[in-house]
């Protein structure tokens, strides 16, 4: 998803087309060298490993070079988990401020945090020994921070601006005062965003109106001799102010050698450096999207009801002030540059420019947004040293590194781990990968009691669909998956499913239906709401004719369902099993048969004209 416009290199090479992950002019290209030794030290699960819980929305995460993963939620609390050989585990909560976190800032060496909160407050953490070591008080509301020294300097050099004016101050953190070291007016307006460049030793800024601005640490002036340009004009700088637009967040790659920028407009912007000239442009607008779902890739396109419900959080998100900045942060070799979408979280190459991976496709229920990247200890040098593939396992082919991706998502009380590994299968289902370290909230557990009373009264076993082209009849699974079956039978007797037509047929896969809207967008369930998935361990898509539920992601249950014509491993943990055809065969398959659009629709329609249920 990127807009088609000429990028300049950073030496001013010939224009490059920078179309977007998916390239729309073929072009001849060599490829990357070593791309797969990198993608070997990147995340590659289709699923989240884990989850863990906060108290309320988290809205900050973030990687410690010390081996430490940091996140923050809206309620100012701050916890602190240790990275593992395989894996995290908690070390310790703080209850930072009394209202929400404004602000995360880790140092580069990782040896130091603070938080910044609507409160004047700043409260600065010694991250290995997990200890608060000092607070400071501030007569001004804080807007950003950056921690803005380098490893080895004397002076724990601390930038705090100033919500209300442009003022930028600067601080010793080990000092103990409150009394800033220098301050200046950087901008015409309020610094929103400051990003330490640690390799050139400069500050990258941007203000509300969307404009940059690099400065020194040291001096406060800007850097000459880190730099290629001389004045602005020679640079891409003002684009962002040109499009109208902000910056909504900012991450400078490891080599120092270029930045990423995401903004309201739904554009991810990656310059270079030294000669502030814009690399690539990816758009990720509402409207690329819908034309992606339009062209039927299968790398992009979704399930028509999920789409719609994606769409609609998207739109909830841009009305949200609240809502967790989404960012671009680059993996250790600045090859690639990882954010999340509306689709998934995207692993994009910077030099081929093509979608390497997409994590997290498949969690419908989850809109990431802030991200993290954990590559393992940068000082380790037994790592460093391996220059080939097997760079992330050593001798006894264990693996030295556990590459892990941290997030946030929309109104979730959750973090969630994306690493090499798809999350395990346990016997026992309250040990999944959704960590219950909290109490969940209020509404979860009304949810809770509300959906997942089973029924006491007796469920029919058995029905008979009677469609335009016959009749199907079924065996149901009232035991194994009370839940479902209750809905469905209940929605039959009613006759909510009367007259609806075979919306979507796909041959040699299934025939689904349930829609009242007819689209692949409608319908509910008895209870108005959605409810959970009923796995059970008897109960596959290992056989043709197998009735299943139609979903946009787990735990998302309502009334639309599909019938099976082949055996569909696939689908198995992901829609619930809740009967069988044993009668009718030919008729499923006569449905299957029907001719379809391009969108899997019949052309002439079936429908269910009736459903019978024997009497309880």
């Amino acid at each position: 998803m990127a807009e088609e416009r000429g990028i300049a290199t950073e030496n001013d090479e010939e224009p490059m087309i920078g179309p977007g992950p998916v390239a729309a002019r073929p072009r001849h290209k060599r490829p990357l060298q070593f791309e797969q030794a990198f993608l070997d030290a990147l995340p590659s699960a289709h699923m989240y490993e884990k989850s863990y819980m906060h108290r309320d929305v988290v809205t900050h995460v973030a990687v410690s070079a010390a081996e430490f993963f940091i996140t923050g939620s809206a309620d100012g609390h701050l916890k602190f988990w240790k990275k593992k050989a395989v894996g995290i585990e908690f070390a310790k909560h703080f209850r930072s401020h009394l209202g929400p976190i404004e602000g995360l800032a880790v140092s580069v060496d990782g040896l130091l945090c603070c938080t910044i909160s609507n409160d004047h407050s700043v409260k600065i953490y010694d991250v290995v020994n997990y200890d608060m070591m000092y607070m400071m008080r501030l007569p001004y509301i804080p807007g950003s921070v950056e921690w803005v020294y380098k490893q080895g300097d004397v002076k724990a050099k601390l930038a705090i601006s100033d919500r209300n004016s442009s003022s930028v101050h600067i601080y010793d953190a080990r000092a103990g005062s409150n009394e800033p070291l220098m301050s200046k007016e950087i901008h015409m307006g309020p610094v929103k965003i400051m990003k330490f460049n640690h390799v050139h030793d400069v500050v990258i800024s941007a203000d509300a109106k969307g404009v940059l601005e690099y400065w020194s640490p040291t001096t406060l002036q800007f850097p000459e001799n880190s730099v290629k340009f001389k004045f602005k004009t020679e640079t891409n700088l003002f684009d962002i102010a040109k499009s109208k637009t902000t910056v909504s967040a900012l991450e400078v790659s490891l080599d120092g050698s270029q930045f990423a920028i995401t903004s309201p407009d739904r554009r991810i912007r990656v310059f270079w450096f030294k000669t502030g000239k814009l690399r690539r442009i990816y758009d990720e607008s509402l409207e690329v999207a819908q034309d992606l779902q339009r062209n039927d890739s299968p790398l992009y396109r979704l399930e028509a009801i999920d789409f719609g419900r994606r769409m609609a959080v998207e739109k909830e998100i841009e009305k949200t002030e609240s809502a967790p900045q989404p960012n671009a942060v680059f993996d250790d070799s600045s090859n690639f540059i990882i954010y999340a979408t509306l689709l998934g979280i995207k692993i994009v190459n910077l030099y081929t420019n093509k979608v390497a991976r997409i994590l997290g496709k498949v969690e419908n229920n989850d809109r990431f947004l802030t991200i993290a990247l954990y590559q393992g200890d940068k000082n380790n040098k037994k790592v460093r040293k391996i220059p080939s593939a097997a760079a992330n396992v050593n001798e006894n082919k264990e693996p030295l590194t556990d590459p892990t991706l941290l997030c946030c998502a929309f109104k979730k009380h959750r973090i969630y781990l994306f690493s090499q590994r798809e999350p395990e299968e346990p016997e026992d289902s309250t040990k999944g990968r959704d960590v219950f370290n909290e109490k969940p909230p209020p509404e979860e557990l009304l949810a809770v009691s509300d959906i997942g009373k089973v029924v006491t009264t007796s469920l029919p076993d058995n029905l008979v669909l009677h469609t335009s082209l016959g009749d199907i009849h079924t065996k149901l699974y009232p035991e194994e998956c009370p839940k479902t079956v209750e809905n469905f039978t209940t929605h039959c007797k009613n006759g909510y499913y009367d007259n609806l037509i075979f919306h979507r047929v796909i041959k040699g896969f299934m025939i689904q239906t349930g829609d009242p809207l007819g689209d692949g967008t409608g319908g509910q369930s008895i209870w108005g709401r959605e409810f959970e998935d009923e796995f059970h361990k008897s109960l596959r898509h290992d056989r043709p004719f197998t009735l299943s539920m139609a979903n946009a992601g787990p735990n998302t249950n309502g009334s639309q369902f599909f019938i099976t014509t082949v055996a569909t491993p696939w689908l198995d943990n992901k829609h619930t099993v809740f009967g069988r055809v044993v009668k009718g065969m030919d008729v499923v398959q006569g449905i299957e048969k029907v001719k379809t659009d391009k969108n899997d629709r019949p052309y002439q329609d079936v429908k269910i004209l009736n459903v019978t249920v024997p009497k309880s």
